[in-house]
């Protein structure tokens, strides 16, 4: 595999040995790799992938352990916070659903606006001690949120922990392929993608009990376990590994991402396909239940196949996607998968009754496995373009897609799929393959030319 000699020195420790996982190396010796042959692969690769990823569910990896442990706990709260901030706001407090509205857009926009600066600061400080900070912080944020009783202080106090838990995400993000080993990154990213959907699936459960209550006490306890979960986040970030931090900052290194076009270019194609995460979220309720009358419950049942889904093959539908090669092909894979749900939503619309039923409940399987595929393609080819002193900037960057189709996609996606119906649907599906064939000859481009842009440690 190209690059891969110097994939390989790049991963040397101080005293100059290869920090390779131990089964990397010769029994009773401590230097030399197995795998240390005059041959194009990747050492890392063949001896890690063949590692067991967990035991019973529970990571193996200490490191990846203490990852999960926080990615869980937060996830919840954040899924109990999330189910019931709108309700609370309104129905409790008495804003307009143009306040909420408003404090949403805010979030969303700060959440943009500081991904890569934080992303930067996790390159240049230890990443466990910005997540204990930002996680305090996001805690007293939440505290405070249930003092406010007018609009402009809710929009201040969102885009405070909007702050604080883009501070924290960043730096956990950028902890990730510093800690991985080879393409260990994607299956640490899918590992705590599928953490992050049971947890948010069990505190939305959280939440939507104190829906069903409808009191301001139960709505408050809500706001509790979130603000609790940042405070347990501060105290288990103790326990994150320490790493290697950039030793010389010059200001043209400080936005190197901004710089990198090929980088920048495949994270704009990636942007597009990503607009498929919004779907079923907007999409499924706005067009397939209001606009062509399918029962209420399709939008619960589409979420919960998803849900589901995800916490259970997303680990397995990301191992072949450990470089960027492998994971530009799996982003177009991915992309027809994608596509192919969109198009089963589309028939269902232009058929309705019962097999508008059907095909959406099928739609979304086969949805859901473009969505898991996709996202190990993304990963994959992030990971492996970036360099290993900027992982921070570059996965905060690598980031805003998500971000991005957050705030284009549901204008979007209601003028094709509610106003143009079943063409409006395959409209889409045509826009997600174009973005995934898009994503190969880019990501192609982006490898070719890393030595053109100043990225000479990164993995391929």
């Amino acid at each position: 595999m190209p690059g891969s000699r110097r994939a390989w020195s790049s991963w040397r420790g101080p005293s100059g040995r290869h920090t390779a996982c131990a089964a990397c190396r010769s029994p009773g010796t401590t230097d030399q790799p197995r795998f240390l042959l005059d041959i194009e692969i990747s050492p890392v690769k063949i001896s890690c992938m063949t590692e067991p990823l967990t035991r019973r569910g529970i990571p193996l990896d200490p490191r990846l352990r203490s990852l999960a442990a926080i990615t869980l706990i937060d996830r919840m709260g954040s899924g109990a916070y999330l189910t019931i901030f709108a309700v609370y706001f309104t129905r409790s407090v008495g804003l307009s659903a143009h306040d909420v509205a408003l404090a949403l857009s805010t979030a969303a926009l700060v959440a943009v606006l500081v991904s890569v600066p934080a992303g930067h600061l996790a390159d240049i400080r230890q990443p466990r001690a910005i997540v204990t900070v930002a996680s305090l912080g996001a805690a007293v944020s939440v505290c405070l949120l249930t003092l406010v009783h007018s609009a402009w202080a809710l929009v201040a106090m969102v885009a405070v922990q909007t702050l604080c838990e883009r501070l924290s995400n960043g730096a956990r993000n950028a902890l990730i392929p510093r800690i991985a080993v080879g393409g260990e990154g994607v299956r640490f990213k899918a590992y705590l993608r599928a953490v992050t959907n049971t947890a948010m699936a069990a505190g939305a459960t959280l939440g939507g009990a104190a829906l069903f209550l409808d009191t301001t006490a139960a709505y408050l306890m809500a706001f509790a376990l979130d603000a609790a979960s940042f405070a347990l986040v501060a105290v288990l970030a103790r326990r994150l590994p320490t790493v290697p931090l950039v030793t010389h900052d010059t200001p043209g290194s400080r936005w190197q991402v901004f710089r990198d076009r090929p980088y920048v270019a495949v994270t704009l194609a990636i942007s597009v396909l990503s607009m498929h995460f919004i779907i079923m979220e907007v999409g499924i309720p706005l067009s397939l239940v209001n606009a062509f009358g399918a029962p209420t419950w399709l939008v619960a049942a589409t979420l919960l196949i998803n849900t589901v889904m995800c916490a259970t093959l997303q680990v397995r539908l990301s191992r072949s996607s450990d470089s960027v090669l492998t994971g530009r092909r799996t982003l177009l894979s991915g992309s027809i998968w994608v596509a192919g749900g969109f198009v089963l939503y589309g028939l269902g619309a232009w058929l309705g009754g019962t097999a508008l039923v059907v095909l959406a409940l099928a739609g979304a399987v086969v949805h859901t496995v473009g969505e898991m595929i996709s996202s190990g393609g993304q990963w994959g080819v992030q990971f492996g373009l970036a360099p290993q002193e900027r992982q921070g900037q570059y996965q905060a960057f690598g980031s805003l897609p998500f971000s991005l189709s957050g705030i284009a996609a549901p204008p979007l996606i209601a003028w094709l799929c509610v106003d143009h119906g079943a063409v409006g649907w395959w409209v889409l599906a045509a826009v997600m393959m174009a973005a995934g064939a898009a994503c190969v000859p880019l990501a192609g481009w982006a490898l070719r030319t890393r030595d053109q842009y100043g990225v000479t440690t990164h993995t391929g």
